[in-house]
């Protein structure tokens, strides 16, 4: 899978190591969600947590199943999901009454309700993808046999919900801008 799941664990990992149950925060509407909680879940697992899907319908269900996830779990993970980024403010203020920290898969999701996510570093995306157009129009090479080249993740961070919640973040972590 080229889903970054593998790295997204470890940042749960890395800033919660003594949590036991991550809750896998998502509305079931949306296949993409069901997908990336399904990548990272065996990945959550062989760490040794106990993983539990928590799902809803819409966003009328969004508080009450958000309130049972908190209750259940030590961590949230919320993958990139359409319904939870709608309705972030209303996540985050049950999370944070219930002082449970959300790990997000992408940086508009963290702002709103995480306290960390990866994300892509667009200038570094440009960058590589520059020099890839480069070897095709200046040196000819062949796009069919090209290498597949990724950008690098960032480890990022709401600076507010870990200040809340009493989370140190390691110096490798960027603060998201406000």
């Amino acid at each position: 899978s080229d889903l970054p799941s593998a790295e997204l664990a470890a940042v749960v990992q890395e800033l919660f190591p003594d949590a036991k149950n991550v809750g896998l925060l998502y509305c079931s509407g949306e296949p993409n969600s069901k997908f990336q909680a399904d990548d990272i879940r065996p990945i959550l697992e062989e760490m040794g947590y106990k993983v539990t899907d928590f799902t809803f319908a819409d966003s009328n269900d969004v508080a009450a199943v958000t309130n049972n996830a908190c209750d259940d779990c030590d961590v949230l993970y919320i993958p990139t999901d359409n319904t939870a980024a709608s309705n972030a403010e209303l996540i985050n203020n049950v999370a944070l009454e219930k002082k449970i920290p959300i790990v997000t898969g992408e940086e508009g999701l963290c702002s709103g309700c995480g306290v960390a996510t990866l994300s892509i570093s667009y200038y570094d995306l440009g960058t590589v993808t520059g020099e890839m157009a480069a070897k095709i129009l200046a040196e000819g090479a062949d796009v069919s046999t090209m290498e597949i080249q990724y950008a690098p993740f960032a480890k990022k961070y709401n600076a507010t919900n870990c200040d809340i919640l009493g989370i140190s973040v390691p110096e490798a972590y960027e603060a998201i801008a406000d």
